[in-house]
Order: structure tokens, then C-alpha cells, then sequence
């Protein structure tokens, strides 16, 4: 709690410090792949699975944002999330996988799970892990475009804490948009580009509760929900939900609510073919 209270205190420098940072820097990738993004991630690839390494955050958010998701799905698809594999018959994206923490308990709820990222040392991790667990999940080193290239599509297209990593996030959701079927869903979560999302998501989470590496996050990268929206809405979706993602000091969990100021996550649903 004391904590949190020295994170509020230097509310004040919020406004001079993103004045500051406003400017995005060139990010030298091409494509939707930034290098120095990948080698920053896949420099802790071997960590994914350790609940109280430097993923430990990710961890503790993963209950709310699987919540989110199965429901988002099963309202989506008509099923009844009650059930124990609701997403079965499924084919599901997962972009940006990661070590796979989103990606296994989909296929343990019934979906098809194929899961992309551009660092091949995090596939490596994701599949390991996935054989160890007795599933079946593939796993692909690829960016969200090369798979959009080869004409593939996917029921549902999950991209949770990637765009604001991305070095092209026009191109990254228009691919994302091309993987989902006509009618497919689309669920992506991010940070808002807000002075508080600085304040509790850059300099609180990675320099005060020290719960992320400092780096992993640039504020200037942030995207806001109407640029997402607009974003989606240019690729051919229509979004359908934006609910927000807050962390609760005091019982220590990660809420579902409507407060977009730091992390938030939307649904949108492909309207059209391209």
C-alpha cells in the first residue's frame, strides 16, 4: 500500500515527463516486427512459466483476461460458457503468443489453437511447455502479416498486450483484422495513452513495484481505445465491446470494469472480406 501511495505522490510530473516523451521514436523495424522488441523478449523466453519471475504480472493478470475472453467468445459463438471445453470446434489465433500463457488454457477449453510470434526462442519456450502439458497447439515463428499473406483465417483472433510493441500498428491490426473469417472475432487488450497509464503503468509497475523490467514499456506506444476502434473499423471490423482492466491495491487482483484510464480490452467482430 505504501507503494502505491509513493506512486501517487509524484502525480505532479506526469504532465512534464509526457510532454517530454511525446515525440515516437523511429523504431528501425519492418514490417510489424521491431527488433529491439523481439531480443528484449526473447531475452527472457526461458522465464514464461515461472510464476514469480519477471512474468509474474502476466500471471496474475491471466484470470481476468481469460474471463474476458471465454465470455467475449461464447457470446460471440453461442456457447454456454459453463461448459467445461466451451470453445470447442474453435479455430483460434493466438498473435504474439508468447510462452503461451493465453494460449494453453484456450485449447484446454475445446478451441484449435494455432499461436504466432516473431521470436523464435519464445515458440521454443510455448512448445516445450505445450508437450510437457500433453497439448496439442501450433506453434509458428511469424509475424501477424506473414500469416495474413498465406490467406489463412481463423474463427477468433486473440492479440492480448502486442500492439503497443508492435513498429506498425496500422499494419499489425489490418493483418489481425485479414486473420479473422468474415464473422470471426477479434479480442485485443492494450494500455491507454494516458498520463495516469504512465504513472501506474510505466513508472509504478516497472520502477516502483518493480513488477516488469524497465524498458518493457514506452509510453508513446500506448494506443488509445478510439485510435484502436478506428483502426479496427478501417480493416473492415466493428467493435463490439471496450470494457476496462484495473488492478486492485488492496485485495491485490485485477478487475473487470469501466475504467479505460490504464489497460483495457475490446471486442470487435469482422464485417468484411479483403
Amino acid at each position: 500500500m505504501a507503494c502505491v501511495k509513493q506512486v501517487a505522490r509524484c502525480g505532479e510530473t506526469v504532465g512534464r515527463v509526457v510532454t517530454m516523451i511525446e515525440r515516437i521514436p523511429e523504431s528501425g523495424g519492418t514490417g510489424t516486427v521491431d527488433p529491439a522488441e523481439i531480443a528484449r523478449f526473447s531475452a527472457m523466453a526461458a522465464e514464461w512459466w515461472d510464476p514469480d519471475g519477471k512474468f509474474r504480472p502476466l500471471h496474475r493478470f491471466n484470470p481476468v483476461r481469460l474471463q474476458y475472453l471465454r465470455d467475449a467468445l461464447c457470446d460471440r459463438f453461442g456457447r454456454d460458457k459453463r461448459e467445461r471445453r466451451p470453445l470447442s470446434g474453435l479455430s483460434v489465433l493466438d498473435v504474439g503468443c508468447g510462452g503461451g500463457l493465453i494460449s494453453e488454457p484456450l485449447a484446454r477449453m475445446g478451441a484449435a489453437v494455432t499461436g504466432i510470434d516473431a521470436s523464435a526462442q519464445n515458440i521454443g519456450t510455448a512448445s516445450a511447455h505445450a508437450a510437457e502439458s500433453g497439448l496439442s497447439i501450433e506453434y509458428l515463428e511469424a509475424a501477424a502479416e506473414d500469416i495474413a499473406a498465406e490467406g489463412r483465417t481463423f474463427d477468433a483472433v486473440v492479440a492480448l498486450e502486442i500492439v503497443e510493441h508492435v513498429a506498425d500498428m496500422a499494419l499489425f491490426t489490418e493483418s489481425v483484422a485479414k486473420l479473422a473469417a468474415p464473422g470471426g472475432a477479434i479480442v485485443m487488450a492494450t494500455l491507454n495513452r494516458t498520463p495516469k497509464s504512465w504513472l501506474f503503468g510505466i513508472f509504478g509497475a516497472e520502477y516502483i513495484l518493480r513488477w516488469l523490467p524497465r524498458g518493457t514499456h514506452q509510453w508513446n506506444r500506448f494506443v488509445r481505445p478510439s485510435e484502436l476502434a478506428r483502426a479496427l473499423a478501417e480493416a473492415g471490423a466493428t467493435v463490439t465491446d471496450i470494457t476496462g482492466v484495473s488492478y486492485r491495491p488492496l485485495e491485490d487482483e485485477w478487475r473487470l470494469g469501466r475504467d479505460l484510464s490504464v489497460n483495457y480490452m475490446m471486442t470487435a467482430t469482422r464485417t468484411a472480406a479483403s
